[in-house]
């Protein structure tokens, strides 16, 4: 069995509040720093966040240190969206991801979502398998939005999965 890192079993998910913005803007540029071959410059600000916040949620799991992971959450009429999945480095590997998940997941079926929509940038070639693994689909691509500042060529994958 691996090792799991100390703090990740005493950990709880909440909902984020107002103050949580700037330790959610350091969480998700922390957990995408993976994408810095492709996308120029940090993720979000806090801008960004209060945005995503003013039109959804984001689910946060935290221990004793601050916050572990995060993961944002929208109701889209009958069907949920979730974006920004993201785990402080140290923590990646301890199922944190999947337990998010799974709370995006419970609260999509407590508000009578049918279906989870998710979309991933085409040069994280990992992710697919990983939401596949949990039961999601890819439906199609879209165009990668004009505001980001990629390097490369990039498009979204989306995917979904039925939930009720």
């Amino acid at each position: 069995m691996p090792e799991q890192h100390p703090k990740a079993e005493k950990g709880r998910i909440r909902l984020a509040l107002e103050t949580d913005v700037e330790p959610l803007v350091r969480l998700i540029n922390s957990a995408f720093r993976v994408e810095l071959p492709f996308i120029d410059g940090d993720r979000i600000n806090a801008e960004g966040v209060r945005t995503y916040m003013a039109r959804g949620k984001f689910l946060v799991a935290e221990d004793s240190t601050g916050l572990a992971g995060c993961v944002y959450v929208e109701l889209r009429g009958d069907r949920g969206y979730l974006g920004l999945l993201g785990v402080d480095p140290p923590r990646q590997g301890t199922g944190m991801g999947r337990k998010l998940m799974d709370a995006a997941e419970d609260y999509f079926r407590e508000a009578r979502c049918v279906a989870v929509d998710l979309r991933v940038i085409s040069p994280r070639t990992p992710l697919p398998t990983f939401y596949r693994h949990l039961g999601y689909s890819e439906t199609g691509t879209a165009p990668f939005a004009p505001s980001m500042p990629i390097k490369v060529p990039c498009h979204y994958i989306l995917m979904s999965k039925t939930i009720w």
